[in-house]
């Protein structure tokens, strides 16, 4: 096939388009994310959100946000939609054990993204909450994982973390690993690591050059690298290690090979975010102006049902590269987190990466 990814798997994202506009039609809430707090332990290099030990944003009370769970909760499956306490480090409220438990009080299954710092100490107690799911960074050894996330200790504290975590049942957790030009060189042997410390389920993903990552040029993979990381994923997979790559885009001829499914973006369409200051978008990846309104002044349910239109319909985005793009009518775009305010494409992993054949114009 001219598109270099051959007829089997054109095929099947023909048939997967069918799929995503389906769900576009049912627009299901399965995922509801609370920005809780924007105050964090941490320093990140490619931190998206900038956040600060002391935020100038005061945290959500969580009566606020519960007022939007119980206003959505006639509405939707609540045994099935998980809601996901993120910032920010959500370990910096103390009262997050209480958020929990009262999630947990209205059959909300819930869970958390973490740097795994502060978690051995609460682990215990947000299992009891009934915490159902988690998510850890740890980005490479200790050298690696301290220059990304400056924070003492870090590496210590979200491996003991991990190792807690895997004791654990009725948990569904896994590790979120940035692959960066620190950490390419030692990632199959932090592979091996990761398995002997009792990880199952990886998640990779790298960055792309806007805000705080801009002014790090180390954050950003080669060409040549980014293909590696790919084929060093897809190896993973054939050899029964569950990794997968981040929904960062559409891959070409990568595409199931390193993903449980094909490239979907489900912000605005299963996926829904309540951040810090009320604002209601997809997805708290998203930080251009996507914001389609806001807790303190409309209804989230009106909102999810009648507006998300930049979301779920996105012929606006074939425009510039993505204009006479083969590959549009499968990845239509690419992902909202990877638009600016205006509009334009920030970054085009297929086309950026070379990840088409050279037939492919």
């Amino acid at each position: 096939m001219s598109n270099g990814i051959g007829f089997r798997k054109t095929l099947a994202l023909e048939a997967f388009r069918q799929i995503r506009k389906s769900r576009v039609e049912l627009h299901e809430l399965k995922q509801l994310f609370w920005e809780c707090t924007l105050r964090c332990n941490a320093a990140c290099r490619h931190c998206g959100s900038d956040c600060k030990v002391s935020a100038t944003q005061q945290d959500m009370p969580l009566k606020e946000f519960l007022k939007v769970v119980d206003e959505i909760r006639p509405h939707v499956d609540y045994h099935h939609l998980l809601i996901i306490l993120t910032g920010g480090e959500a370990l910096m409220r103390k009262d997050i054990e209480q958020c929990g438990l009262e999630l947990y009080d209205r059959e909300f299954p819930w869970g958390m993204v973490t740097n795994g710092v502060m978690l051995p100490h609460r682990l215990e107690g947000l299992l009891n909450a009934g915490m159902r799911s988690c998510t850890v960074s740890l980005d490479g050894f200790e050298p690696e994982h301290t220059w990304m996330r400056q924070i003492p200790e870090g590496f210590i504290r979200a491996e003991l973390a991990i190792r807690l975590l895997a004791q654990t049942r009725n948990v569904h957790w896994d590790v979120v690993t940035c692959a960066n030009q620190k950490n390419y060189n030692s990632l199959p042997r932090f592979k091996d690591y990761l398995l002997s410390i009792g990880v199952r389920s990886w998640r990779i993903f790298t960055v792309f050059p806007v805000g705080r990552a801009a002014q790090v040029p180390e954050l950003q993979l080669t060409d040549e690298q980014f293909r590696g990381l790919m084929d060093f994923i897809a190896q993973c997979r054939k050899e029964g290690f569950h990794v997968n790559y981040g929904c960062e885009g559409f891959l070409g001829r990568y595409e199931r090979e390193v993903r449980d499914q094909f490239y979907e973006c489900h912000a605005g369409v299963n996926v829904a975010s309540v951040l810090a200051d009320g604002s209601i978008s997809g997805c708290p990846s998203i930080r251009a102006n996507y914001y389609q309104g806001n807790i303190y002044k409309d209804s989230f349910w009106e909102v999810w049902n009648n507006r998300f239109e930049a979301y779920r319909h996105r012929k606006w985005m074939k425009q510039d590269i993505c204009a006479d793009c083969k590959m549009y009518r499968y990845c239509e775009g690419n992902g909202m987190h990877l638009r600016d305010d205006q509009g334009k494409l920030l970054v085009c992993h297929y086309k950026s990466y070379k990840l088409r054949a050279t037939s492919d114009k």
